[in-house]
């Protein structure tokens, strides 16, 4: 899927296929973490993997108020404790299937949030 939302100070996804996302500067391949003005390829690669000690490294980086979690082709979910565990690092999350979450990323990234996208 392509995108057509450009901005060149920030990382906003220009498309996605099932292994590859394109962004305003560069390429990363899934799994990967996407902030305004921060960008690597991760090892997180399920939903069982996510946890603070795992998110903390990427969310330092830049502020983050919420994350977006693309799941694949079908929205999956992150359990209630792996929520509470997030939400006490001051970060909300959202799960949806990959390409909503790179729309909803772009979209929030547009309104001036500070929003990070996980890929996995």
């Amino acid at each position: 899927m392509e995108f057509n939302q450009q901005d060149n100070q920030q990382n906003s996804v220009i498309s996605i296929t099932q292994d590859l996302l394109q962004l305003a500067h560069t390429e990363l391949k899934t799994p990967c973490f996407v902030s305004k003005k921060f960008s690597t390829e991760v090892t997180i690669s399920s939903l069982t993997d996510i946890d603070k000690i795992s998110l903390f490294p990427l969310t330092s980086q830049d502020d983050i108020d919420i994350l977006i979690i693309g799941t694949g082709t079908l929205p999956k979910f992150l359990t209630g404790k792996q929520q509470i565990d997030i939400q006490q690092m001051g970060i909300n999350t959202e799960s949806m299937n990959s390409q909503s979450a790179c729309r909803s990323f772009n979209l929030l990234l547009s309104d001036v949030r500070n929003v990070g996208l996980l890929l996995l």
